[in-house]
C-alpha cells in the first residue's frame, strides 16, 4: 500500500512537471511507469550558477564565435529526434525526448526565453544579431499564442510563406473570383500561400559567441557561452541553396535554466542521460572557431576558405589552449 502510494505521489509530481515545462517524462499514463523508476533527476534538478567572476581577476580574455555541424556524428544528440508538423498543422514532437531546436522553440512560444533579430531592421544587411540589441517581445503577460501582432511577428523567424499561385481561385460556379477594388480596378483572387515550419531537419548549424578567460582568483582557464543562434539553409524560390542564415539569437544564460531539464541522448549507457546544460558545460560537442576579436572585426572567411579556413581555426584553439600551458611552464 505504501508503495502505490509513492508511485501515486511521484505520478503527480512528474505530472505537474510536464504541465510546467511541456518536455517529455516515462510516465504516459497514470500508474504506469515506462521503464524500472521515475526517471525524475533532469527534469527536476536544480541549475547550477556560474561562478563569480571579478574583472580584476581576469588577466586575459578572448571572444571566439564558432559554429557547430549538425552533420557531425558527435552533435547528432542535439540534432535528433526530429520533430514534424502532420497534414492537420499540429506539432508533433517525440514521446522520450526532444531536439535542441524542439526545446528552444517550445519555449519561445511559451514566452520562457526572450527572442533578439539576428539583423538590424532598419537596415537587413547589417547582421549584428549576436551582440543581443533587438529583442522581439510580446505584449506583458503575453506570449505567441494570446499575442496576435507577436505571433505574425514570429512566423518570420519559424516559417515562410510557399510561392504565390498563378491560378485564381474559383468561385461556387466553377469562374475565376475576382474583386472590386476601391478605385473600380477589378483583380482576380489567389488562394492564399501555403506555410510552412522550419523544424529539426532544417536546423543544420547553431552558432555560439562565447569568451575564454584566464581567472587569477581560481587559476583556471575557464569559458562562458554568451548567445546562440540556429542556422538554416537559405535557398531560393526553386530550392537551390544559396547559403546559410542565421535564423535569430539567443542569450544563453538564460537558455541554461530550459536546457536544465530536457535529457540528451548517452548511446553508451541509457541510465545516464545528461541535460543539454550539462552537455554544453561539459563541452560534448565539436565546433569550429569562424571568427575571433580582431582589429578588423572580420571573419575567417574573409582572408581563407576551405582547408585554409579550418587550419586558422585550429591555429586560434591552440593559442587559447597555450595560454594556459604557459602559465604552468616553468
Amino acid at each position: 500500500m505504501f508503495s502505490v502510494a509513492v508511485i501515486f505521489l511521484s505520478w503527480n509530481a512528474v505530472a505537474q512537471l510536464e504541465e510546467l515545462n511541456g518536455g517529455p517524462v516515462n510516465v504516459p499514463t497514470e500508474g504506469v511507469v515506462d521503464g524500472v523508476y521515475i526517471a525524475e533527476h533532469i527534469p527536476t534538478k536544480r541549475l547550477i550558477p556560474y561562478e563569480y567572476v571579478r574583472e580584476a581577476d581576469v588577466i586575459w580574455s578572448k571572444r571566439v564565435w564558432q559554429y557547430i555541424d549538425m552533420r557531425e556524428k558527435i552533435n547528432h544528440t542535439m540534432y535528433f529526434p526530429w520533430d514534424e508538423y502532420d497534414a492537420s498543422g499540429n506539432w508533433v514532437r517525440n514521446s522520450t525526448r526532444w531536439s535542441l531546436w524542439t526545446v528552444l522553440k517550445h519555449h519561445i512560444l511559451n514566452g520562457d526565453i526572450r527572442l533578439f533579430s539576428a539583423y538590424n531592421p532598419y537596415d537587413f544587411n547589417i547582421l549584428d544579431g549576436d551582440q543581443l540589441k533587438y529583442p522581439v517581445d510580446p505584449q506583458p503577460g503575453l506570449n505567441y499564442y494570446t499575442d496576435s501582432a507577436y505571433r505574425s511577428t514570429l512566423f518570420f523567424y519559424f516559417g515562410k510563406l510557399g510561392a504565390e499561385s498563378t491560378i485564381p481561385l474559383a468561385n461556387s460556379y466553377g469562374e475565376d473570383s475576382t474583386r472590386t477594388l476601391a478605385d473600380g480596378t477589378i483583380e482576380y483572387v489567389y488562394p492564399p500561400r501555403d506555410s510552412t515550419w522550419f523544424v529539426s531537419k532544417d536546423v543544420v548549424q547553431y552558432r555560439i559567441k562565447e569568451d575564454w578567460f584566464f581567472d587569477k582568483e581560481r587559476s583556471l582557464l575557464d569559458v562562458r557561452i554568451l548567445a546562440i543562434a540556429p542556422v538554416k539553409y537559405q535557398t531560393d524560390d526553386e530550392g537551390t541553396i544559396q547559403g546559410l542564415t542565421e535564423m535569430f539569437w539567443l542569450y544563453f544564460p538564460h537558455c541554461r535554466f530550459v536546457l536544465n531539464n530536457y535529457f540528451v541522448y548517452n548511446d553508451k549507457n541509457d541510465a545516464q542521460w545528461m541535460s543539454f546544460d550539462d552537455l554544453f558545460w561539459k563541452r560534448r560537442f565539436n565546433s569550429t572557431i569562424y571568427k575571433a576579436s580582431n582589429v578588423y572585426d572580420r571573419k575567417i572567411d574573409s582572408f581563407a576558405t576551405g582547408v585554409d579556413a579550418l587550419m586558422q581555426s585550429d591555429k586560434i584553439k591552440e593559442e587559447i589552449r597555450n595560454i594556459e600551458h604557459d602559465v604552468w611552464s616553468f
